[in-house]
């Protein structure tokens, strides 16, 4: 292992972020644990001393310019743009409120927050600024659309920001999980009926998600399928793996075994006609 780094991961009140924050503070990393709300810094708290690790939990909510300007007086070596929101449904029909608040938080607010650091990184000349995009950044499905938009974005934003700070010093990357078992994929799902009405719906009927996630429109309610998602536990190796590093790959994708798959998809998009 490197020596310990100071290392900010936002969205650590759950999922990925939550389980990589607590495994790298018992690695003897100095992290900053970025929650968004009160109970999830409170469980965060009490997990930490349950394990007896040092943890500096902080509230973060990377849409506010208040909680962003805070977190850049925090001096850090890795800068994990890890929390995330998720909306499913068709772009045909979607409230383009929500579309927004998606993109708020996945791209502009996380943006915002990797400016500034990326501004303190460049002025000593080292740090990485990692990235959590998804398969879902890589392809495209539908009804993913809103949530795939915001990470197609997030693909573009990473490899401009290799290219420009590469050689500032600076290093950016990207995790790219595939579908895992952490209860994102379900929560988006469940957002779907807070809006959609299949009364008034000219959708299909019937579809399954690249996520591992069955919804069928017709029904009064969905029905959440995770047979296909995997254990997390590869994942947040990954993120270990990518904040300890001294160099790797831009792109770290996992699970292994959908790489050919995303790759004949990718390329498929060249023939795909109307």
């Amino acid at each position: 292992m490197t020596a310990g780094k100071r290392i900010l991961i936002t969205g650590a009140g759950s999922g990925f972020g939550r389980d990589a924050a607590l495994r790298l503070a018992e690695r003897g990393h100095q992290v900053i644990a970025a929650a968004e709300n009160r109970p999830q810094m409170t469980e965060l708290t009490r997990e930490a001393d349950r394990r007896g690790v040092a943890l500096q939990v902080e509230n973060l909510d990377v849409t506010s310019a208040l909680h962003r300007r805070q977190a850049h007086t925090w001096d850090v070596d890795v800068l994990f743009n890890n929390a995330a929101v998720g909306e499913m449904g068709p772009l045909s029909e979607i409230p383009l409120e929500l579309l927004r608040q998606v993109f708020e938080v996945n791209v502009f607010g996380h943006l915002a927050l990797a400016q500034g650091f990326a501004r303190q990184m460049a002025g000593r000349g080292s740090g990485r600024i990692v990235w959590l995009s998804s398969i879902a950044g890589l392809t495209t499905n539908p009804y993913l659309g809103p949530y795939c938009a915001s990470k197609y974005a997030i693909e573009s934003i990473a490899q401009a920001m290799h290219d420009e700070l590469k050689p500032l010093g600076v290093q950016v990357c990207t995790i790219n999980p595939g579908p895992y078992r952490t209860g994102f994929n379900d929560r988006m799902g469940d957002a779907l009926r807070v809006w959609f009405d299949r009364e008034k719906s000219f959708s299909a009927e019937h579809f399954t998600t690249d996520l591992g996630v069955e919804v069928r429109l017709a029904d009064d309610y969905h029905e959440m399928t995770g047979e296909s998602q995997r254990d997390p536990e590869e994942i947040v190796g990954l993120f270990v793996k990518v904040a300890e590093e001294e160099s790797g790959l831009f792109r770290n994708f996992l699970p292994a075994d959908r790489i050919d798959e995303v790759k004949r998809q990718q390329a498929a998009i060249w023939d795909l006609r109307q």
